[in-house]
């Protein structure tokens, strides 16, 4: 393992305290002490940002949203300069394409959010069966109570969970239903059956399954070329009246004009975490629905679980020293896949 590396760490005061508290700071303190420290703000100017990089030479940089991009020529001018890791999901901002395809090393924080990402969608599975929107703008704007003639709640305990896509948070999230004893199915065409026969899920044939034969609809699937819009209008007039549909994945994979439309009926509930649009524009049709639940890309991970990409970060830090495998390498490919 590689003695004492100099490690740049460029987070705000609000990154540093959330994603590096005490305990992970101590435990950076153990693999360097050769630590150097600098908010994002005063390195908003290139040649300053430039100029620090040039200063330190560092071999490692720990960056998050905050992080000013990189340089296109910082190989260069940074010699030293082998591994960023990213403790947050879109490096795009941070690190261009071009140096990784220089050989610069990046990892982001992966799988690790994967369960409070789960976590949430299992809340919002819930609050769409039992009407959650609509009762607290009836009670808090319209002063509203039920009655035996209002629209009835339902349970998850029972029902028919379809998962689009399987991947890191869809396991998770199969884990987390099952004191519910659902049903659960999903359609991920290179998903191996023995993945799916282990955690106990069905394989749906064709997305025209999946969206018709659940009563409670996930969406999941990764933001590519091909998924891009393929969550059709048919397909979410397919799900059962009364059914929910959740959206914890990628808003651009649903075709939002048509969800809006469906929406508006009321036959099914609408619980949205991710739209085409980011921030959702003030004048989407989408607000004031009473039965559309909407939350602002608060998926995961939460305040308080960000030390968890943290963890895998410095996990990584040691892999690198020792010359193993990294976890949740950004390569080329991954990069272009990264919204």
């Amino acid at each position: 393992m590689k003695n004492n590396p100099c490690i740049g760490i460029i987070l705000d005061p609000w990154e540093l305290g959330t994603f590096l508290p005490k305990d992970l700071r101590q435990q950076l303190e153990q693999v360097s002490t050769d630590l150097h420290f600098v908010e994002p703000a005063s390195l908003l100017e290139d040649e300053t940002w430039a100029s620090w990089l040039e200063e330190h030479q560092p071999e490692i940089l720990i960056s998050a949203w905050m992080t000013p991009r990189l340089p296109e020529d910082v190989l260069e001018r940074v010699p030293s300069l082998k591994y960023v890791c990213h403790l947050v999901g879109a490096v795009k901002g941070t690190v261009p394409d071009e140096l990784i395809e220089k050989g610069l090393l990046v990892t982001n924080w992966g799988s690790s959010i994967a369960r409070t990402v789960a976590e949430c969608g299992l809340m919002m599975a819930i609050a769409g069966l039992r009407r959650v929107s609509h009762w607290s703008i009836e009670l808090h704007q319209r002063g509203g109570w039920k009655d035996r003639m209002t629209v009835q709640t339902g349970s998850l305990f029972g029902r028919k969970v379809g998962l689009h896509g399987f991947g890191a948070i869809a396991q998770e999230l199969a884990k987390l239903l099952q004191p519910f004893e659902v049903q659960l199915m999903t359609y991920s065409p290179s998903v191996p059956d023995s993945l799916l026969e282990a955690a106990g899920v069905a394989r749906a044939d064709d997305l025209e399954t999946l969206f018709s034969s659940n009563d409670v609809l996930i969406e999941l699937a990764a933001l590519t070329p091909k998924n891009r819009g393929i969550v059709t209008e048919e397909l979410l007039r397919s799900i059962p009246e009364g059914g929910v549909f959740v959206n914890i994945g990628r808003g651009a994979v649903v075709d939002e004009e048509a969800l809006v439309r469906v929406a508006a009926e009321g036959r099914i509930q609408v619980a949205l975490d991710v739209y085409k649009e980011e921030p959702l524009p003030r004048d989407s049709p989408l607000r004031g629905m009473t039965n559309v639940l909407l939350l602002p890309h608060l998926g995961g991970p939460t305040i308080d679980r960000r030390r968890d990409a943290t963890a895998l970060g410095l996990k990584n830090v040691r892999h690198y020293l020792r010359g193993e495998p990294l976890e949740s390498q950004v390569t080329s490919r991954v990069y272009q896949r990264i919204t």
